[in-house]
């Protein structure tokens, strides 16, 4: 599969979507000491309970050590989703919907050995099931609203990119192996396989992530799905005390309850008829706080609010 070949009319119905099963399939990766890796303070964070968890259940643990080869994830992992926007548990149910055989086979298939007896043994799905459950619960529920906003600000910033770049220019940083080549080709990585041609009503799906890895789903013929980093520099959130110190002042209230989607300076002024000067000078306050972040799309540089943020509007209103 080293190429997609992509109709004109399945790349104009093409769309960016967000899902919550990849995040935890990032999980997996980092906890599982493969080269989906990247972010130390989170292994920091869940190691432990990770594998105390696995050690308490041996058939979680077997799907969880034979889930990937180098360059290779079990197919289950990469589902495109049958619906736009799906929650975890709509995601989850297309797994559990495989069954044993399925899943079995993707895991005989994504292992350089033998699968142990136990998952030769009815209960594979249950295992796959709990498995993801657990990471999604102990690893990515809590923090999902703060990730979920650098998804869609990640989507946000590549569809406005659409319209004076165009595929390529929006695309070309979809990871390690991707790119577009010449006519209708897309790279999905450096193996010499067949190219594979999609239908011409086949759905794809372009997907950003907030780990640093890429991976392809599919099911075939119908639904397609290429899953990205998130690209962009995020600025660190800040904890200080006196940037939350500075914080009570209506017009940062105002510019903070406008933030329920990405937004630019420029933007923010002309929805609160503030100058543009203010509202960058109260952005860098709200910045410092921890309440917003913010990513550079083109010549703009977009806000929205973190999880602190969403708390602070609630117990406000």
């Amino acid at each position: 599969m080293g190429t997609w070949q992509v109709p004109a009319s399945v790349l104009a119905n093409a769309r960016f979507d967000i899902s919550p099963m990849a995040e935890v399939t990032g999980a997996l990766g980092h906890l599982g000491r493969d080269p989906l890796r990247g972010d130390p303070a989170f292994v920091a964070a869940h190691q432990e309970a990770y594998e105390r968890m696995l050690a308490e259940h041996p058939g979680r643990a077997a799907v969880a050590h034979h889930h990937f080869r180098r360059g290779w994830l079990a197919d289950f992992l990469t589902l495109p989703s049958d619906r736009p926007s799906p929650s975890f548990e709509d995601e989850l149910a297309l797994i559990e919907g495989l069954g044993d055989k399925e899943i079995r086979a993707q895991l005989r298939e994504s292992t350089p050995t033998e699968l142990p007896r136990i998952l030769t043994r009815p209960g594979v799905t249950a295992y796959t099931v709990e498995l993801l459950e657990w990471l999604w619960t102990h690893t990515i529920a809590s923090d999902w609203p703060r990730r979920e906003r650098i998804l869609r600000a990640d989507i946000v910033a590549r569809t406005s990119r659409l319209a004076s770049h165009g595929w390529a220019g929006v695309l070309r940083d979809l990871g390690r192996d991707r790119e577009w080549l010449a006519g209708d080709e897309l790279r999905i990585n450096r193996y010499d396989y067949p190219t594979r041609r999609l239908d011409a009503d086949a759905r794809l799906t372009f997907v950003p992530v907030g780990w640093v890895a890429s991976w392809v789903g599919y099911v075939e013929p119908q639904r397609y799905a290429v899953y990205y980093p998130v690209t962009g520099a995020l600025a660190p959130v800040g904890g200080a005390s006196d940037g939350l110190a500075r914080l009570v002042e209506p017009n940062r209230a105002r510019l903070l309850t406008e933030l329920d989607a990405p937004a630019s300076t420029t933007a923010l002024a002309t929805r609160t008829g503030l100058p543009i000067g203010s509202v960058g000078n109260h952005l860098k306050v709200l910045l410092d706080s921890g309440l917003v972040l913010r990513r550079r799309s083109g010549r703009e540089v977009l806000y929205w609010r973190t999880a602190l943020g969403d708390g602070l509007i609630a117990a406000g209103t």
